[in-house]
Formats: structure tokens, sequence, C-alpha cells
């Protein structure tokens, strides 16, 4: 278990602290069921009550707190709290425990390069012609498919699944379950069919039927840029021709499906269960909340946040930010909200206005 002294700790945050600089932590706790060996995460005045009910010596606290009115022995000033514990969690935290050198259970083709201090887990699979960078740490129970390329310092969680025609960068980390490079949902019919006289009539089917598909097969792979993340069970499916392009920076939530063909910009963020179709552009530091969607072969500009369960179809230009489904413009959602939920009594207002109406009127 590693102590970190609080001085060590401010100074890696770039924090303030006060008090005992040398005294030594092991872990962070909620401020209540923090021990003596704990900091304790009391960053706003509500979080103040926890510390007497716990046995902490020293916390991270919101910049004025009287700290040694709450009986501490240092604490570090945090101006930015979940920025700090961004840095706090980065020290504290080990990661998976890969055993240094190759499991020997592990399979990997004898045309595979691996690069100095990989860590290879229990029955990975690794493929001819695959590049594994320095430093990458693979856990149990993943594979790399031929040809692929795996950057320097890259974590792979168990299970994760790597295809062939796949690139990514230094420092990627993927989440168990998580699928870059599976082939692309891309199908199409010898006629056109019901779903493209939909499409293109905005409605009428006429006499179009669907019929049998035709795979459209995907040659194009994967290209991923430096420090991406993918959730758990995330899928990032082939290019056709060119590769999907995830930029680098970005975020990807558990449960995300990026479809063929994508292109993301730099430092997007897409939650958990968002959908991307097909040949779909995002711009740089996009954001989509959960469960949101794009549709196929849209335009989303830079700095686009669309809100959790938002449906975009149509293009987007830069810095707009979006709500709902049909979306709109945030503000305008929330006022179609309210309005919607205003309905039942405007509708209980006119049944009696009419109500009123229909009686006769008094006789002269």
């Amino acid at each position: 278990m590693t102590s970190l002294k609080i001085e060590d700790i401010a100074i890696a945050l770039g924090a303030r602290f006060e008090g005992d600089g040398a005294f030594e932590v092991t872990r962070a706790a909620e401020p209540a069921r923090a021990g003596a060996d704990a900091l304790a995460l009391a960053m706003d005045p509500k979080f103040a009550s926890g510390l007497s009910e716990g046995a902490a010596k020293a916390a991270m606290v919101w910049e004025g707190a009287d700290w040694q009115a709450m009986n501490l022995t240092a604490v570090i000033f945090a101006p930015r709290p979940r920025y700090a514990m961004a840095g706090l969690t980065a020290m504290l935290d080990a990661g998976p425990r890969i055993a240094p050198g190759i499991h020997p259970s592990a399979v990997i083709d004898a045309t595979a390069i691996l690069g100095e201090g990989a860590a290879i887990g229990p029955l990975a699979v690794i493929g001819a012609g695959a590049v594994i960078g320095p430093g990458a740490r693979i856990a149990a129970h993943a594979s790399i498919a031929e040809g692929a390329q795996i950057g320097a310092d890259c974590l792979l969680r168990e299970g994760v699944r790597i295809g062939h025609s796949v690139t990514i960068g230094d420092r990627f980390i993927a989440q168990p379950g998580a699928v870059v490079g599976g082939d692309g949902f891309s199908f199409v019919t010898p006629e056109a069919g019901a779903v493209e006289a939909v499409r293109s009539t905005l409605g009428e089917r006429g006499d179009a039927r669907q019929q049998a598909y035709a795979r459209i097969h995907s040659l194009g792979g994967v290209t991923i840029g430096d420090d991406v993340e993918l959730g758990a069970n995330a899928c990032i499916d082939q290019g056709t021709i060119h590769p999907t392009e995830i930029g680098s920076g970005t975020k990807i939530d558990n449960l995300v499906q990026v479809g063929h063909n994508v292109r993301t910009g730099r430092d997007c963020l897409l939650c958990g269960q968002v959908g991307i179709a097909g040949s779909t552009r995002l711009g740089d530091r996009v954001v989509l909340g959960g469960q949101a969607g794009v549709t196929d072969h849209l335009d989303i500009g830079d700095d686009v946040i669309a809100g959790a369960g938002t449906l975009l179809r149509t293009n987007q230009p830069a810095g707009r930010v979006m709500l709902g489904n049909p979306a709109m413009e945030m503000k305008a959602s929330i006022e179609a909200y309210k309005g919607l939920r205003r309905l039942p009594k405007l509708h209980r207002d006119v049944t009696e206005l009419r109500k009123n109406l229909s009686k006769p009127g008094p006789k002269d």
C-alpha cells in the first residue's frame, strides 16, 4: 500500500496545503467513512458534518474552510474539486494487476512485435504481424488480430477485442468487453426496397418491399488517436473503404456504438448508450449525453453539446446546444416541455369553457 505525504499531494495537484505537510495518507474516503489513514474528501461545506462522524486527520477542503475547528492535522485546498479529484485518484490508482512479461498461457504469433516492457496476461491472443507498443498492458482473454497496431502505454482490460486493420495511438485505455474493428452494419438489396422508398419520399413506400440483403464488406479498418478511452462493451465498427476515425483525447463511455465511416474530432465526449450512425462526422469537443443518437451522414460542428436522450437528425452548426426529440436548441426544448406539461390543465380549461358556452343563456 502506497503512502503519500500531504505536501507531495498538494504539489502534484498544484494546490495549497496547510498544517502538517509530512502527514501521510494511503487512501481517499468519504468524510464519514474516513479512518486516520485516509484523506477525507470534503470539498464542499455540505460535507463538513461528516468529518465529525469519521476519524480523518487530513482532508481535501474548500477554500476558506476553518480546518482547525474541524480537528484536522492537515488540509489541501481544492478550488476546483472534481479536477483535483482527477489528479488525486490518478496518484492512488495502481490499476489492474497484470504481471510483467508474458504469461505462459498467452498465444502470441512469432511475427508479432512486442515493445519493451509490454505485459501480456493469461490466455491473451496476439495475431500475426501485430505490433504492441512499449509499456502496453494486455489483460486476460484480450485478443489483438493480425496486423493491428497498439501504441505505447496502452491498457486493454479483460476480454477486449481489437480487430485486424486497426491502428491505435499511445495511452489508449479499453475497459472489459470493448470491441474495436468489428464489421460495419452495411447491407443493400438488389433493387430499391421499402427503406429507400420511404427515405426518398419521406414516408410513402408505394409497392416497394424489402428483399434479401447483400453484405457490403468492411475494408477500411479503424484509426484511433492518442489518449482515447473506451468504456466497457463499447463498439467501434470498421470503415467500408476509409477508416473509421476517433480523434485524440476522445472519451467513450460504456455501451456506445460508433458506426462505420464515422469520424470524430479531438476531445469528444460520448456518454453511455450513445449511438452514432454510419458516415457521420463529429467536430472537435462534441459532447453527446447518455442515450443521445445521431443519424447517418450528418455533419456535427465543433463544440456542439447534445443533452441526454437527444436525437440529432440534421446537420448542426458549431457551438449549438441541443436537447430532446425532436432536437431543439436547449432553451426552446425546455420551454416546449413546460408547455407539454401544461396541456392537461389546458384541456380541462377548454372542456369547461365549451360546456359553459353550450349552456343556454338567460331569457330576455
